[in-house]
């Protein structure tokens, strides 16, 4: 009985001599103490958690080697491996969590929508619920600051830059041809359905360097990844019809739209000022199919087809019988993208384009086709070193073959175009310092053969938290694109435009609601000039072109602060002059207002099962040259102004009505003077305002969705 008794004793003994003691401090960046972080050996039940002065303690039976795990929410998981009897009296200091939602973005110039953007100012549904907009995706982010309004041609002006300095990306990749063709005066829209897109990103400048050959800005738009329901879709509206349908099956999934546009019913009801030999007709489809692997790679193929035709006489002062114009347009669009992750935290994503426009334009009796054929062939690998350091690197393709032939009345035929290749490669870095500071640096190198030319373009910026919910950041970058189509096509004797874009931007953001006021400077270079009134076959031209763009651009939106309430104010000054085309003076463009501010509202009215909403946009008048005066670019219009009302209502929660006008109040808006070629008796030449094809637009819409989950009865259906 004693030996038992001496045994039990001394394995007692033993068993408290083999505890060892595991003890320290858990402090933040600044030496504050973390008061309930979990601290634990990894792989056992042994563990605490820190009390209000950081101190942990625990005891434990392993022995040797063992790894202590340290963990507190917005901040970066601790470990560190040790012989057990050498993790005592430690101080741990825990980083900040770069990857939280109250860190830092890296956002200068940049507006994100989508379901993976920390801070959303525009979401896709948007596009289909701004008044204004009329379901059309270029239609909405008009209503964001940095954009100018010229209502006549509807594509986007940003910054001071011409339409064309714009680039738009389909799952970053080219759309070469984004806009479908109008006559004079006519806004244009976008050939894609907005319903297919699950994100947005809109760079009004200082954007990313893996993106090229844009001046001014670039649109990003993400398709949808994987449909959240089998459904099909069918509209009719006072200009057409349209369907859709998704199916779904195992990891694949597929949707279809296809719409029938006809202006003929609607010109009977609402007359405008033109003559209409052919009403505008077009016939659109779009199909996405997507895969998804069991690694979580996907692929996906997005096509597009759009065919249109129109035959129209325009009033105008220097023709008795009006101004005859006559358009066939057939453009096919084929995207495919991949991404994958191959292993070690790297990522691989790509795909190509291939674009083809075909264009038969008739003036009076003179007929112009042309034809480019444009495809995008795109790479980028992206590794994640650490939470704070991540690099991405690619390559790039770009092949264009225009071809275009003028037949005059009674003449021999003119042939004409271009061949073009750009290759590029750029690379960048991401670095969070802290959660509170962050970089991005990058360079973009391009070769284009037409220009027998190699460009280099640094882009940075730098982004800092200022407090809990706002944030300052700078950036900086050099911009270069190929001049236009209209200029290569009968010269090749250029050197690339050339800007750089200095940005200062704030930010405040709280639940429900953001703030931000960006300041801005561009500098233009080597523009080109040309000495005819139009470029053509003996016009001379040179890269002696510059310019500048200067301004602010304030954005606010709030969200259910008024209840079932969601609105935005934008507000956009800009100062621009130009010395580029046939200018003989630095000058501000025609294109370019002062100042622009719009208003967008939305309220859904539950009793009523109805979302209402409007939008009212200004824009200070634009320049036009007064003949009848000294100099150029003398005058301005009166300044623009439009409201526009919407209403949709919820019929079941599978159908909807919906009714827009834009322009409700029939707001006379001018949008320059054309005068005529000769001055009459006492030297004066008269004038004709160009106004738009009418004061008002009405547009009336039928949608049905048809599914097998009924189960959201909201308005945001549409």
């Amino acid at each position: 009985m004693k030996r038992f008794l001496y045994l039990l004793i001394l394995f007692c003994s033993l068993s408290i001599y083999s505890q060892t003691t595991i003890s320290g401090k858990v402090l933040d960046s600044k030496g504050n103490p973390i008061f309930g972080a979990s601290v634990y050996l990894d792989g056992t039940y042994d563990g605490t958690s820190t009390d209000e002065k950081g101190i942990f303690s625990f005891k434990t039976e392993e022995n040797k080697s063992q790894t202590i795990v340290v963990s507190f929410i917005s901040f970066e998981t601790f470990t560190k491996t040790a012989e057990v009897s050498l993790l005592q009296n430690l101080t741990i200091k825990l980083k900040d969590d770069v990857n939280s939602l109250d860190a830092v973005t890296i956002n200068a110039g940049t507006f994100k929508a989508g379901e993976k953007a920390k801070v959303t100012v525009l979401k896709p549904l948007d596009i289909v619920t701004t008044a204004s907009a009329l379901g059309d995706v270029f239609g909405a982010i008009l209503t964001l600051p940095g954009t100018s309004t010229v209502d006549e041609d509807g594509r986007l002006f940003v910054r001071g830059g011409e339409a064309e300095e714009t680039q738009i990306f389909i799952d970053g990749i080219r759309v070469f041809t984004p806009y479908s063709p109008t006559p004079n005066n006519t806004p244009t829209r976008g050939r894609y359905s907005p319903f297919l897109f699950q994100g947005i990103t809109f760079s009004t400048g200082g954007y990313s360097a893996e993106y090229g050959q844009a001046l001014s800005s670039v649109l990003d738009l993400t398709t949808i990844d994987k449909p959240d329901q089998e459904k099909t879709d069918i509209s009719l509206m006072t200009l057409g019809l349209g369907v859709g349908n998704t199916q779904i099956w195992e990891n694949n999934s597929l949707s279809v739209n296809a719409s029938y546009i006809n202006l003929a019913p609607y010109l009977e009801a609402f007359p405008d000022r033109n003559k209409w030999l052919k009403p505008v007709q077009s016939l659109n489809g779009e199909m996405v199919y997507r895969h998804s692997f069991k690694d979580d790679s996907m692929l996906k193929i997005y096509g597009a087809y759009s065919y249109s035709d129109l035959d129209i006489i325009q009033e105008d002062i220097n023709f008795d019988d009006g101004f005859r114009f006559g358009l066939q347009n057939r453009n096919l669009y084929v995207n495919s993208s991949y991404k994958n992750k191959i292993g070690n935290n790297w990522r691989i994503q790509g795909g190509l384009s291939f674009t083809n426009d075909n264009s038969t334009i008739k003036i009076f009796d003179d007929v112009i086709n042309s034809n480019e054929n444009s495809a995008h062939f795109k790479v980028k690998l992206r590794k994640q070193f650490t939470s704070r350091f991540r690099v991405s690197f690619g390559s790039e393709y770009f092949i264009t073959n225009f071809d275009e032939n003028y037949t005059p009345t009674n003449q021999p035929e003119f042939n004409y175009g271009f061949n073009k290749s750009i290759f590029a490669s750029f690379a960048e870095t991401d670095i969070f310092f802290s959660k509170n500071l962050a970089a991005q640096i990058g360079v973009r190198g391009e070769y284009t053969n037409v220009l027998n030319e190699f460009t280099i373009a640094p882009r940075m910026s730098l982004s800092l938290k200022a407090s809990k919910n706002s944030q300052f950041s700078l950036a900086y970058g050099m911009f270069y694109q190929n001049p236009k189509n209209d200029y290569l096509k009968f010269s090749q004797e250029f050197s690339s435009e050339n800007t750089s874009h200095l940005i200062a931007n704030y930010q405040h953001t709280k639940k429900n609601q953001i703030f931000r006021v960006e300041a801005y400077l561009k500098n233009y270079k080597d523009l080109i000039k040309f000495d005819t009134n139009l470029p053509n076959f003996n016009t001379n031209f040179n890269n002696n072109g510059n310019g500048y763009a200067k301004g602010i651009d304030v954005f606010w939106r709030q969200n259910q602060k008024i209840k079932n309430t969601d609105y935005w104010v934008s507000y956009s000054f800009l100062d621009t002059e130009r010395e580029y085309r046939n200018y003989p003076i630095k000058a501000t463009p025609n294109f370019a207002s002062q100042h622009n501010f719009s208003f967008v509202a939305k309220h859904l009215i539950e009793d009523w099962k109805s979302q209402v909403g409007i939008t009212y946009n200004f824009a200070s008048g634009r320049t036009y040259t007064n003949p009848n005066e000294a100099g150029f670019l003398n005058n301005k219009t009166k300044n623009y102004n439009s409201v526009s009302l919407n209403w949709a209502y919820l019929i079941d929660a599978q159908k909807i009505l919906y009714l827009s006008v834009n322009n409700v109040l029939g707001t006379k808006n001018v949008f320059g003077y054309n005068y005529n070629n000769t001055a009459d008796i006492n030297g004066n030449f008269d004038r004709q305002a160009i106004l738009p094809n009418a004061d008002r637009f009405f547009f009336i819409g039928f949608f049905w969705t048809i599914s097998d989950d009924n189960k959201s009865n909201q308005l945001d259906n549409l």
